[in-house]
């Protein structure tokens, strides 16, 4: 039996704390050893979301075999909120230092950085507060735009919904993939993202834009960007010429909606390399013919980076 502890702190995001909760519930479920805990400072924690959560005050016994979860808190910076008394922080070190896990969604990060876990090692947290937590906390690295980080039994993620993805990758360690994929299954969710997937697809990165004419030909090309969708068809689902198409999501977006297309279908080819498909495979999967235009894509993001 291995017992998952969820330090809540207060105005915590309830994603942070409930999407690991049901992974390891989840896991539970299917006879894989889990029993879940919550503690806080005080019984009565305040949520980012308004719903109010009561926690034991009182830790459990725990062994190298168990995980400490501390899952982030609303905050504009990392300095407003969060606040943890010295004996909690001490007692994080100590679990550590006995040979247990300790791990951290979005900004719990700063948790881990405070009880002196994060010196030395890789890390990584929301990408709204990574300037933050690196100025913090200089002996550690901060490994920018990735999922999640695994080093010396401190596990990091990024920012709300990244944390099923690292409790999807302890149960795949612990227990095998094909246990996470159950779990995965089990949640309906769509796939298990490998810890160094980018935090914002191409989908969100290229959103920051207030044209309505550009999201609607956006949303077109994200529901079909394996299809050959003809710029007519753009143009003519935004009520605009093909020339005021282009010119306008070039000026939104910085490319056009042919490079926007092709990022979409390049980084999903790389979600399935990542996963154990072929070039090939992947390449037909995304809608290009063969790989060949494929290799050029990626070649011409490689150098861009």
């Amino acid at each position: 039996m291995t017992r998952v502890v969820f330090l809540l702190v207060p105005q915590l995001h309830l994603l942070d704390l409930a999407g690991p909760a049901q992974v390891f519930s989840t896991a539970a479920d299917q006879s894989l050893g889990y029993e879940l805990s919550y503690v806080a400072e005080q019984q009565d924690v305040p949520t980012a979301q308004g719903v109010p959560l009561r926690a034991e005050a009182e830790w459990p016994r725990l062994t190298a075999d168990d995980l400490i979860v501390v899952p982030g808190w609303r905050s504009g910076a990392l300095r407003d909120n969060g606040a943890l008394h010295e004996a909690t922080l001490r007692r994080l070190a100590a679990h550590h230092a006995a040979g247990g896990t300790v791990a951290s969604v979005c900004a719990g990060a700063d948790a881990l950085g405070r009880a002196g876990l994060l010196d030395g090692r890789r890390c990584t947290t929301h990408h709204d507060v990574q300037d933050e937590l690196a100025r913090r906390y200089p002996r550690a690295t901060v490994v920018r735009d990735v999922l999640y980080v695994v080093d010396g039994r401190v596990v990091t993620s990024a920012g709300i919904a990244s944390g099923i993805d690292l409790a999807l990758h302890l149960v795949a360690v612990r227990h095998g993939p094909g246990a996470a994929a159950r779990a995965a299954r089990q949640m309906v969710v769509y796939a298990r993202r490998n810890g160094d997937e980018h935090q914002a697809s191409a989908m969100l990165r290229h959103r920051g834009h207030l044209s309505d004419a550009v999201h609607r030909a956006q949303d077109l090309i994200d529901a079909r960007f394996s299809d050959r969708l003809a710029l007519a068809e753009l143009a003519a689902s935004t009520g605009l010429s093909e020339r005021t198409l282009t010119r306008r999501f070039t000026a939104s977006t910085g490319r056009t909606p042919l490079r926007y297309q092709q990022e979409l279908r390049v980084e999903r080819a790389e979600h399935l390399i990542a996963h154990g498909t072929t070039l090939e495979s992947a390449a037909r999967a995304v809608g290009f013919q063969d790989a060949r235009m494929l290799r050029r894509l990626r070649a011409r993001t490689a150098s861009a980076v």
